[in-house]
């Protein structure tokens, strides 16, 4: 038996429940991995609340951690016990202890990257990969919008994209947070709750709008967001803190020829080879230093529930872990 957090209600933080749960031994294909560090997304948050359908009930939620490999399932090659081994998305549950993961799902983390930073970089890190390279290609006098510019995947994208040669503009909600997100590659930073994002981003272009938006916030921000577009520019909604947008009749994005995509990292890593290759990419913008990883937060797993409510409150910048107690740091 190991200690996980577990969710048998759709609700609150409150509904994280701290529990013994069996997991049993690998099967062919699989390994068994004792959690190090434990990321901690606003997908979670979604799960946690039904916003997405959990494919169980009760689950355990997350979907990042990194650890060591305890056991590998029969006739398994490529891993071996004591590999330290970090993964990011499906199958949910690294709000554990220990899990079990399939083989093909991990990747190896290089020595020379702490554990803690590696948790808190796979599913940030690779969202924001495929966000700038993939999803739209940021290039050299690109400008663009990134809301929460202080937060896990915003301090990322701001500091990636700087080193890419994009002007940023970046929003956040207090000035303790304006300050970070000029360290993280900001060269404008918009406080929401004094001015009009609108407005600001009109000023800062000359009233010609950014080539992308990268909007997390949802509900709040998306009607804006569009309207801070140039011609032909693109809507790139990647989350709903605030709740999910309002229905858009598709005649909205005719006046400026608008692209709108809603991207989920599982469709950009739906191969070993781009898995591979995103993660890589991720890894040695840690080490050459264009990455650079605020772990501002670390919780012990079983206050999973605090962590969540302190996210939800925006309480919290840059990235938070969850320390398993077992874990040896």
């Amino acid at each position: 038996m190991v200690k996980a957090i577990r969710v048998h209600e759709l609700g609150g933080s409150e509904v994280l429940k701290w529990e013994d749960v069996e997991i049993g031994e690998p099967k062919e294909g699989e390994i068994r991995v004792k959690n190090k560090a434990i990321g901690l997304n606003f997908i979670d948050v979604y799960f946690r609340k039904g916003v997405y359908k959990a494919p169980t009930m009760p689950f355990t939620p997350g979907m990042e951690a990194v650890g060591v490999v305890t056991a590998v399932g029969p006739g398994l090659t490529g891993r071996e016990v004591g590999d330290v081994v970090a993964y990011a998305g499906r199958p949910m549950g690294s709000y554990s202890e220990e899990q079990i993961l399939p083989a093909n799902v991990v990747v190896p983390v290089p020595p020379s990257i702490d554990p803690i930073v590696a948790a808190s970089i796979m599913l940030k890190g690779m969202t924001v990969q495929f966000l700038l390279r993939r999803c739209f290609k940021v290039e050299s006098g690109h400008t663009i919008l990134v809301h929460a510019a202080a937060g896990g995947v915003g301090s990322l994208l701001c500091q990636w994209a700087n080193a890419l040669g994009a002007t940023v503009i970046g929003t956040v909600s207090t000035e303790e947070k304006a300050v970070q997100a000029k360290e993280d590659g900001c060269h404008h930073v918009i406080i929401y709750k004094e001015e009009d994002f609108v407005g600001a981003v009109r000023k800062i272009t000359s009233g010609e709008g950014v080539h992308v938006v990268y909007d997390s916030v949802g509900k709040d921000t998306f009607e804006g967001s569009l309207a801070c577009l140039r011609s032909r520019g693109y809507m790139v909604s990647f989350g709903q803190s605030s709740g999910t947008p309002d229905p858009l009749p598709l005649s909205a994005l005719a006046a400026k020829s608008l692209f709108l995509t809603r991207p989920s990292l599982m469709q950009y890593n739906e191969t070993r080879e781009e898995l591979l290759e995103t993660a890589g990419e991720v890894f040695a913008n840690v080490a050459s230093g264009v990455l650079r990883i605020r772990v501002n937060h670390k919780y012990p797993l079983e206050q999973a529930a605090q962590a969540h409510a302190d996210l939800e409150s925006r309480k919290t910048s840059g990235s938070v872990v969850l320390i398993p107690n077992a874990a040896e740091l």
